[in-house]
């Protein structure tokens, strides 16, 4: 296990992971980022818990951060913290995390996971492979509370609703495994088939997966397609799918025993002709005769028939669509003439796998349980409750009602007062009169036993068997009823027959009884318990005939209760609080966990609004949610509060309570209004807060229901009752509704306000003047929206992943509410006892008479774009700093590998500093910013290892001119030569030298690219074509100018042949030539944008030049122009030939120079003429009568000059970056800061060419202007000199700082301690060789050079290692005297030297982003964010003629506005078809326009207005139109001034 189960959860193996160590209330059930891989899990629960399907999503590195607020928070701590975790979460499979919480979970938890997990639609472990021993486990307890509803259709098309538990149904069942090692995926088929929206099996392409999973091999899945009775469901009936993972040939077991259940079996493999292992396992599959269907992933054949009963489909370079068609056609095919059924039964018959249910506790369990149901053998169904659990039938009602007439009486009183006392007296006599029944006895005695997990099983049980029980008959019923009620709607029609319907409506009524009284469950038995209890405590007199002991009774419940079953605290049947044994319980329960602080969350709602779906998602309850089982009366269940949060909150545990939905149907005729009255204000009076749950579409509505709990909480008073509540409006499905109804939020506070009034009159309580006086309510906070429950329409859908993100908001907003309210009148279980019992003695003292409606359900979410601009530089220039440190480990060869942990490390202080504020898009950014660095170092490590053999060249050579100089220097040393003879000297050797030295190498030769590029396009063009284009140079043109003949408006047309000859709106605004003109401008833009990225990545310069990059060059080119053709389009040979020589052109250029520089670099003769001046320069120090150490300084510092220059360039090009960015006004904020003031450079300029550059490619215009900007400022800004002084300073200090440290090591070295050396005394050189080793070491990620640099050179005879500290200052001095004048003005400054310029930087912070243009407009996109999530959108929209729109009957310009025209009605075509699609539906009219988010009529700014009516004559030339007509611009534009269109841009 230690391999395969998350480390943290070892302690939890096996099965000791509970119910209760998840369902509390902790920092991970509200969101919180999981801090180990056993919060991971817990989150995994959590998010199941919640309903949220992404569940399987969750790892560490998914974070949901508050904002930063400390500005001493010690962030490099909590950033290096958080990248460990980050790290972990990488390796764990999402499929690992929900098997080892299985694998570790008891029989509970497990239960408790497979219900969430088939809630979500997902599919459920049915076969588990121990992964100890390997034992194959059948979990048959998991399935027993999971139920699937269908419907069918009969031959005449009728519907009929079927709803079964699972381990009950007989489905046929259809098998799908795969054979060897497949590149398709087999559960991504499956999914397909059984529901293409939802990943029902997780797979490969699942968001979250990993390449390994340990956990799932031999994990068998099964999963249940439900047909909704529709005619375009996939299959008509209910069916079940197994997967088992691996691979077949490896589960026997499983295989055989599925292949032999199955109705239908698919085997997925890559083709027929397996291995001579395969085909082992491939005969048995042929041998059955079953139905078999082979999906082969490397076959490319449609479906087709190999033998009888066998069918083959290939999959390869096959439409997934087609392939799903004929998979379902042929499983339908096979099912229809197939009648074998699958009942997980058939699995805990066979004796290969064990069975969960056999083990002790739960076995026993079970044969308790089964005692028990036996008892309701031979008892009519209607009369169950009647006969078997008799205090709480007409006795206990009728003593309820006479209960509140005891308060309400009337006439005389006193009379009627012992009248009904007697009554009350008589029915507790005539409860107690009941013999106990077997059933009870039975129950009584197992929920005695006083083994926790035998008492678990058994109540689990006996609900389970229960259940079932009921809904067999209630189904039948079920059926009856709909059936008279069917028949009573059609007499209500026929005034004729009255008589009949008065007697239908009375059968409809005795079976709506049926339905009362045949509903029996655990809460019956429970309920029966309770009024055991009061019958005898009531009255103490009497012998006691039920053989128990009456006293424990409260205690056992209040077993139950702290175990997590609810408790029944209002009896919905007799509509009435059993307060005796309410206050009995809790106060066991005091007894047994002490006087707990207590916070009480109550809920309120119509029937069926989801109030127990919405509980139990946010706290992981267990009231019941079907819509045959509806909650009746109230429910209160106990959530446990964890040691962290109960300091937080103040609070040990919640009380959730749950009611029946108000208006229920089983209520009617019954005093409804009353009832629910009493319900309604008993529920918000007892709770601390309490969710008023509402469904609908009328605000008014919800007025109503709150003006009851202002009636109530008025007259309630004396109990100080002053509790808070939140409207939850369900179901919404408008995701800006939240916006829309604020003006709704005000005008239902002052409503509310009013009504109080109105009410303090009545009540004659005069100290209340607003709603806030009665209710704790802020309007803009306890109105919340829930997205629907379903993502989709059931029985397939899942959970609406909204509807989760809701619920944890509630959920979050509660707790906020109870960790800042003052504790009120609930503080502890026994001040909310005392407090239950006077609310129901003030309910019974009041006469309510109010009615209830339904309330509108309202949305209260918009996408709010954050401001993130600051963050992201932070995280950038750090990034950038890194990288200039690491470049130089890496050219030193201190680094042969770049570690995302050493990067996560690095980045530490700057992501956390930022990442509490945003943690989703700044977390992306940060994993952005480490793998791509992370990826360009490995290609540059691979680049240097692709040149270590011309290194080893260059430093072979190099070596051996070193050592010819050095001794010819010394050869010449002490006799007197003047400079000219040295100059002799040297020169007439050094031809001898490097004729010796170049002859052992080989040069490197000349390239002809242009030749290379002829011969790669005759592929693809004739020759002549190729030759005549070259000759006429039309290709060196960009093609994404704006400005060049072939990219105006009639120059593009002549390149494309479009399919379809009409593309226009109804109204004639034509679009075809200019969508045309767009689309192929964008396309070019694009595959330039692409080759020059290719060509900047080619190593050309550390590798030289090879044909290759050419060809890949075409290659991409072409491929795209493909891909663009295929939609429809047809590109002309010429505009083909001439894009790709405009492309070639650049590449020849840019690697011609390139080469040259690898050439200068790499060819042994014109590297040795570029380092002769540094060798005369040894030769010189040599043959000077100077000392070692003064020869050493001077070849140090003269190798150092260059590199201290070139690392001061480097962090200089950060520093100015980072300087612009916060000094430049434009340069401060994002990238739309900045378009809105170069926006303001092209009104003032009013260049039509940069105008146009910039409507045309704004992406290019924008880089252009970062890098003008730039240049400007390094040309002009004078204070940039001292950041590349203050940089090479910095970088001399570097130098020194080694030299010191190096001295420092020699002197310290102290002898070897082994004695077997024979030498452990340093000679001379050997200390200069670890001098300069480790002057080297300090420096490598300072500068380029180590010691590969010094290489073959000779230090001498060093013997003062002082000294030649001193020689070195003093040899610095003079080489910062020789740098100083390269930063002496800004002229000085050489822009070839930056590694990566300070616009380069830039660039990548403001133009890493969305440049997704508007589909009318053209306008880009204002997010921040690449690939965001959510709809794109911009500041401002501008007029379409800009882009060359026009009215294709007249040539006229179409002056109309995106904004203006989606608040219309008018058509416009969006594709090459005749389809017309209205401006305000712009989303349905495709992709490309339903992720726009477009505002009318608010983002339209003078600004363009102001711009068409400036360049109105150029725009008519440039597009060869008119601005007459319906395209006139209108006067209003006409008086617009440039100070109004600027001004306009501030508002941006």
């Amino acid at each position: 296990m230690n391999k395969l189960l998350l480390q943290n959860l070892e302690y939890f193996h096996p099965k000791k992971l509970t119910t209760a160590d998840i369902l509390t209330i902790d920092k991970c059930s509200v969101g919180h980022q999981p801090q180990t891989e056993e919060d991971v899990a817990v989150a995994f629960l959590q998010k199941l818990l919640v309903l949220d399907y992404r569940g399987r999503q969750v790892s560490l590195k998914d974070r949901n951060m508050e904002p930063l607020n400390s500005d001493d928070f010690d962030i490099m701590q909590f950033i290096d913290q958080k990248k460990k975790e980050a790290e972990k979460a990488e390796s764990l499979h999402p499929m690992d995390v929900q098997m080892a919480v299985f694998h570790c979970a008891d029989n509970f938890l497990r239960q408790y996971m497979m219900n969430k997990l088939s809630f979500c639609q997902y599919a459920l472990p049915l076969l588990v492979p121990n992964p100890v021993s390997g034992e194959i486990e059948f979990p048959l307890w998991t399935f027993r509370q999971i139920k699937k509803t269908w419907k069918t259709l009969d031959t005449s098309k009728t519907a009929t609703s079927r709803s079964e538990p699972v381990y009950k149904a007989f489905t046929p069942m259809v098998f799908f495994c795969r054979i060897g090692t497949v590149t398709s995926s087999k559960s991504q088929l499956m999914n397909s088939v059984i529901n293409p929206r939802h990943n029902t099996f997780f797979h490969r392409h699942c968001p979250g997966s990993s390449r390994t999973c340990h956990l799932m091999d031999g994990v068998v899945e099964i999963a249940w397609y439900c047909s909704s009775g529709k005619p375009d469901d996939t299959f008509n009936d209910c069916i079940a799918f197994c997967n088992l993972h691996g691979d077949a040939e490896k589960h026997i077991k499983q295989r055989k025993f599925l292949v032999e259940k199955s109705a239908v079996s698919v085997v997925l493999l890559q083709k027929l002709d397996l291995s001579e292992e395969g085909k082992d396992v491939l005969p048995q599959f042929l041998d059955t005769s079953k139905p078999l269907i082979f999906l082969l992933s490397n076959e490319r054949t449609s479906l087709s028939k190999t033998s009888e009963g066998h069918f083959q489909i290939g999959l390869k370079d096959r439409n997934q669509a087609e392939v799903i068609e004929e998979l379902t056609m042929i499983i339908k095919y096979f099912l229809k003439r197939s009648n074998p059924v699958f009942n997980l039964g058939d699995i805990a018959e066979s004796s290969e796998f064990s069975v969960d249910e056999t083990e002790t506790d739960c076995w026993e369990g079970k044969l308790k349980a089964d005692t028990v149901i036996k008892e309701l053998d031979g008892t009519e169904f209607s009369q169950i409750k009647v006969k078997l659990l008799p205090r709480q039938g007409r006795p206990w009602q009728e003593w309820s009602k006479s209960s509140k007439d005891l308060h309400r009486l009337h006439g005389n009183v006193m009379q009627m007062e012992s009248e009904i006392h007697q009554k009350m007296k008589s029915l507790r006599q005539e409860q107690r009169s009941f013999p106990l029944s077997d059933l009870m006895k039975h129950f009584l005695r197992e929920i005695q036993s006083g083994n926790i997990a035998h008492k678990m099983y058994f109540l689990k049980w006996v609900s389970s068997l229960m259940d079932d029980l009921c809904e067999d008959k209630l189904s039948v019923i079920r059926k009856q009823y709909d059936a008279k009620w069917t028949e009573a709607l059609q007499l209500k029609n026929k005034h004729d027959k009255r008589d009949e319907l008065r007697a239908k409506q009375e059968e409809l009524e005795k079976v709506s009884e049926e339905l009362s009284d045949g509903t029996c469950g655990l809460e019956h038995l429970m309920r029966e318990m309770g009024q055991i209890y009061e019958a005898w405590e009531s009255q103490k007199e009497g012998t006691d005939r039920t053989g128990v002991d009456i006293s424990s009774l409260p205690a056992l419940a209040a077993d139950i209760m702290i175990s997590g079953f609810p408790i029944e605290l209002m009896d919905g049947d007799a509509a009435h609080v059993p307060m005796q044994w309410i206050d009995a319980v809790l106060g066991k329960v005091v007894e047994k966990i002490g006087n707990e602080r207590l916070f009480v969350l109550s809920v309120l709602g119509l029937q069926s609004t989801g109030k127990s779906t919405m509980l139990n998602a946010m706290f992981g309850l267990q009231f019941a949610v079907s819509a045959g089982r509806c909650t009746r009366g109230a429910f209160m269940q106990l959530v446990k509060v964890s040691g962290e949060a109960q300091k937080e909150l103040k609070t040990d545990y919640f009380l959730v309570v749950d009611t029946e939905g108000l208006r229920a149907l089983e209520s009617a005729g019954k005093a409804t209004v009353h009832h629910d009255n009493e319900l309604a204000t008993f529920v918000i009076g007892l709770g601390n807060m309490t969710l008023i749950n509402v469904f609908g579409e009328n605000p008014a509505e919800i007025h109503d229901t709150v003006q009851i709990a202002i009636q109530a909480f008025l007259r309630m008073k004396k109990v100080k009752l002053s509790p808070s509540c939140i409207f939850v409006h369900q179901n919404v499905a408008d995701i800006a509704a939240g916006e829309k109804n604020m003006e709704g939020k005000r005008r239902l506070q002052e409503k509310l306000d009013e009504m109080t009034c109105l009410a303090a009159k009545e009540e004659e309580e005069c100290d209340v003047k607003c709603f806030n006086d009665v209710i704790s309510f802020d309007v803009t906070r306890d109105i919340q929206y829930f997205a629907q429950l379903w993502e989709g329409n059931p029985p397939m859908a899942p959970p609406n992943p909204r509807y989760a993100e809701n619920v944890q908001d509630l959920k979050k907003i509660i707790l906020s509410v109870a960790k800042q309210q003052e504790r009120i009148s609930i503080s502890s279980i026994s001040d909310f006892r005392v407090h239950a019992k006077d609310l129901w003695s003030a309910l019974l003292n009041e006469d309510f008479v109010f009615s209830f409606k339904n309330t509108l359900e309202i949305v209260a979410y918009r996408k709010l774009e954050a401001e993130y601009g600051n963050w992201t530089w932070t995280l950038r220039s750090a990034m950038q700093v890194i990288e200039n440190t690491l470049y130089n480990c890496i050219e030193n060869g201190s680094l042969e590998a770049v570690d995302k942990e050493y990067l996560r490390s690095e980045m530490n202080i700057s992501y956390q500093t930022w990442k509490c504020r945003i943690e989703l898009r700044i977390g992306d950014l940060h994993r952005d910013l480490i793998d791509k660095t992370k990826r360009n170092f490995d290609e540059i490590i691979q680049q240097k290892t692709a040149c270590k053999e011309l290194e080893e060249n260059r430093t072979c050579y190099e070596n051996e001119i070193y050592n010819k100089s050095v001794e010819l220097a010394l050869k010449l040393k002490g006799e007197d030569f003047d400079k000219d003879k040295l100059s002799k000297e040297f020169e007439s050797m050094w031809k001898k030298w490097t004729m010796s030295v170049t002859s052992k190498m080989s040069t490197i030769e000349n390239i002809n690219i242009r030749n290379d590029v002829m011969n790669m396009l005759q592929s693809h063009f004739e020759y002549k074509q190729i030759k005549d284009s070259i000759e006429k140079g039309s290709f060196k043109h960009s093609h994404t100018s704006p400005n060049h003949e072939e990219t105006t408006y009639s120059g593009f047309k002549g390149f494309i042949k479009k399919g379809v000859n009409y593309i226009g709106t109804k109204l004639g605004v034509k679009q075809d030539n200019f969508e045309d003109t767009r689309r192929v401008r964008e396309l070019s833009q694009a595959i330039e944008r692409e080759t020059a990225e290719n060509i900047k990545k080619a190593p050309v310069k550390k590798m030289g030049y090879d044909q290759r990059y050419i060809q890949e060059i075409i290659k991409n080119a072409t491929d795209k122009l493909m891909e663009f053709e295929s939609k429809n389009f047809q590109l002309r040979k010429e505009f083909r030939l001439d894009l790709l020589l405009y492309l070639c052109d650049m590449a020849e250029k840019e690697f011609t120079n390139l080469h040259h520089q690898f050439r200068e670099a790499n060819d042994p003769r014109d590297f040795l003429d570029r380092k002769k001046p540094e060798y005369y320069s040894i030769f010189k120090i040599h043959c000077k009568d100077t000392t070692s150490a003064v020869a050493v300084a001077d070849i140090l510092c003269m190798k150092l000059k260059p590199r201290i220059l070139q690392a001061a360039y480097n962090q200089s090009a950060v520093d100015v970056a980072d300087t612009i960015r916060r000094n430049s006004e434009e340069f401060r904020g994002n990238r739309s800061n900045l378009e809105k003031h170069f926006l303001k450079s092209l009104a003032k300029s009013k260049k039509f060419e940069d105008f146009m550059k910039y409507v045309h490619d704004p992406q290019k215009y924008f880089e252009n202007f970062i890098t003008e900007h730039v240049k400007n400022q390094l040309d002009t800004n004078q204070s940039f000199l001292q950041i590349f002084k203050n940089n090479l300073k910095a970088k001399l200090a570097c130098v020194t700082d080694a030299v010191e440290a190096a001295t420092e090591q020699v002197k310290n070295q102290k002898e070897e301690s082994d004695e077997s050396q024979k030498d452990s005394t340093d000679t001379s050189q050997e200390k200069a060789n670890v001098w300069l080793d480790s002057f080297c070491k300090k420096l490598a990620d300072k500068l380029e050079f180590s010691m590969k640099d010094l290489k073959g050179i000779s230090l001498g005879e060093i013997l003062n290692f002082d000294n030649l500290k001193e020689t070195m200052k003093r040899a610095l001095d003079g080489l910062t005297e020789d740098l100083n004048p390269e930063f002496s003005s800004l002229s000085s400054i050489q822009m070839e030297l930056f590694r990566e310029t300070p616009a380069e930087i830039l660039i990548k912070q403001l133009c890493d982003c969305c440049w997704v243009p508007c589909p009318f407009c053209a306008a880009i996109c204002t997010c921040t964010i690449r690939n965001h999530d959510g709809d794109h959108s911009v500041s401002f929209h501008r007029p379409i003629a800009v882009n060359g729109y026009y009215y294709s009957y007249i040539d006229v310009f179409s002056i109309r506005i995106c904004t203006t025209a989606v608040s219309s009605s008018e058509l416009f075509s969006p594709d090459s078809s005749d389809r017309s699609v209205q401006y305000k539906k712009y989303r349905e009219a495709g992709e490309k326009f339903a992720c726009w988010n477009i505002t009318p009529d608010t983002s339209v700014l003078p600004y363009w207005k102001w711009m068409v009516c400036q360049f109105k004559d150029q725009l008519e030339n440039h597009y060869k139109k008119k601005f007459i007509g319906p395209g006139e611009i209108p006067a209003a534009w006409k008086e617009l001034t440039e100070e109004d269109a600027l001004g306009s841009l501030e508002k941006i």
